[in-house]
C-alpha cells in the first residue's frame, strides 16, 4: 500500500530525516519507535504532505505522491492523527467530526457520525460539548475519530499516548488493538516502545534522522542490544 524510498527532509541545511525507506502493507500495523528528536514526526509529516521532502519518493497504491498536498493525500485515503491532537477547541465534538468527514460524499457523513458515536461512547456522551472541555484521553479519542471520518485506507498516528494518564494510555492502546482487529492499516509513531512492539506486526527504529533497524514486533522487542541502542545506553 505505502512504499517510501530514500526519503530525506531538511529544515534549511539540517537533514531531520535521512534516506528513510519503509513499506506498509494492507492490513498491517507498523510501528515507528525511537528517542525524542529522532525524526519520527518529520517522517509522518512528510508522508502526510505537511512537509516537502528534499529527496526520495513516496508511493501510495502504486501512485507517486511525493510532495502532494495534504488535501490530495486525504482524498486518496491517507489520514494523520497529529501529535498534540490539534482538535478545534471552540467547536463541539460533533462539529469536529463533521470537519473530519468533509472529504467524503455527503450521503456517507451521517452514517459515519453514527459509527463514531457507537465506536466511541465517551464522545457520544459529550456530542454537543465544546472539545476544549474534554480530558486528554477524550480529546485523543476525538482526534482519532475525526481522522476515521475521512474513511482512510491508511491511518497514521503521531504519539497517540503522549501526555496521557496511565489509565488513558491503556484506553488508547485498546482502541488501536480494536482498529487492528477490524483490519485497519496503521502506521504509528509511539514513545512507549514495548507497548507498540507488542501490538505491531512490524516496526522500524528511528535514530538521529535515520532508520537503523527493522523487524517484526517480537524480534525487536526481544533484541536486548537493540533496546540498549534505542535507549541511548
Amino acid at each position: 500500500m505505502l512504499e517510501v524510498s530514500g526519503l530525506t527532509t531538511r529544515y534549511g541545511e539540517i537533514s531531520a530525516l535521512r534516506d528513510a525507506s519503509l513499506h506498509v502493507g494492507s492490513g498491517e500495523v507498523v510501528g515507528l519507535i525511537g528517542p525524542n528528536g529522532a525524526g519520527k514526526t518529520t517522517l509522518l509529516n512528510s508522508l502526510a504532505g505537511l512537509l516537502e521532502p528534499s529527496e526520495g519518493t513516496v508511493t501510495f497504491d502504486g501512485e507517486d505522491v511525493t510532495g502532494s498536498s495534504p488535501e490530495r493525500l486525504l482524498r486518496m485515503g491517507l489520514a494523520l492523527v497529529p501529535e498534540h491532537r490539534r482538535i478545534f477547541a471552540d467547536l463541539s465534538v460533533e462539529e469536529n467530526l463533521k470537519i473530519g468527514g468533509i472529504t467524503v460524499p455527503a450521503a456517507r457523513r451521517q452514517p459515519l457520525l453514527d459509527e463514531m458515536a457507537e465506536q466511541f461512547p465517551v464522545l457520544r456522551d459529550k456530542w454537543t460539548t465544546s472539545a476544549g472541555y474534554l480530558s486528554g484521553g477524550e480529546a485523543q479519542q476525538l482526534a482519532i475519530a475525526r481522522a476515521l471520518m475521512s474513511e482512510p485506507r491508511l491511518l497514521m498516528m503521531d504519539e497517540p499516548s503522549l501526555g496521557l494518564a496511565p489509565v488513558m494510555v491503556d484506553v488508547v492502546f485498546e482502541l488501536i488493538a480494536s482498529l487492528r482487529d477490524r483490519g485497519r492499516t496503521m502506521l504509528v509513531v509511539e514513545q512507549n516502545a514495548t507497548r507498540m512492539l507488542d501490538m505491531a506486526d512490524r516496526a522500524y527504529v528511528v535514530r538521529s534522522g535515520a532508520i537503523v533497524a527493522e523487524g517484526t514486533g517480537a524480534e525487536l522487542r526481544d533484541d536486548e542490544r537493540l533496546f540498549d541502542t534505542f535507549l541511548g545506553n
